[in-house]
C-alpha cells in the first residue's frame, strides 16, 4: 500500500497503467484483473530472506507471495488468478514482493527497516510497468 501510494504521489503514468489498492478484497479483485493484460502485485511475501529482501516472483514462485495463513488477505493471489483463469482471462503477472519483520502482528504501519525500501520497491514496478508496455513521468516537486 504504501509502494503504491509513493508511486501515485511521485509519478504521472500512461493511460493503460491503473494503481489501486487491492488491500484484503481478494475474489473481489476479480473485476480489474480480468480487464488487464499484465498485473503487476506489490506486497509482503515470506521468503527464505532477511527482513527487507525484495522478491521479484512469477509462475510457480507465485505461491510463495501472499500465500501465507496468517494473511491479511481474505484469498491469495493465485487462487484469485485460477478463478480468472476459469472465467476467461488470467493475466500475466508478477509480484515485486518484500520480506516483512514481523507479518503476525498483522499492523498497517511499515516498520522503519521496511519504510527505507519503499523507493527500491518502486523502482522496481516502475521497471515492470516499462517492460509491460506502460509508461510514466516524475511529478515535479510541489
Amino acid at each position: 500500500m504504501r509502494v503504491v501510494e509513493h508511486l501515485q504521489n511521485s509519478f504521472d503514468f500512461s493511460g493503460n497503467v491503473t494503481l489501486m489498492d487491492g488491500g484484503t478484497l481478494g475474489t473481489r479483485l476479480m473485476g480489474p484483473i480480468l480487464e488487464c493484460d499484465m498485473l503487476i502485485v506489490v506486497d509482503a511475501v515470506l521468503g527464505d530472506g532477511a527482513p527487507g529482501t525484495v522478491y521479484r516472483l512469477t509462475g510457480d514462485d507465485l505461491r510463495k507471495s501472499l500465500a501465507f495463513k496468517d494473511s491479511m488477505h481474505q484469498t491469495d493471489l493465485v487462487d484469485t488468478l485460477i478463478y480468472c483463469g476459469i472465467v476467461g482471462n488470467r493475466p500475466d503477472a508478477v509480484v515485486v514482493g518484500i520480506e516483512p519483520v514481523d507479518y503476525k502482528t498483522m499492523a498497517v504501519e511499515v516498520s522503519g527497516e521496511l519504510a527505507k525500501r519503499i523507493p527500491e520497491m518502486a523502482e522496481s514496478v516502475l521497471k515492470e510497468i516499462e517492460q509491460a508496455g506502460g509508461s510514466f513521468t516524475p511529478r515535479a516537486a510541489a
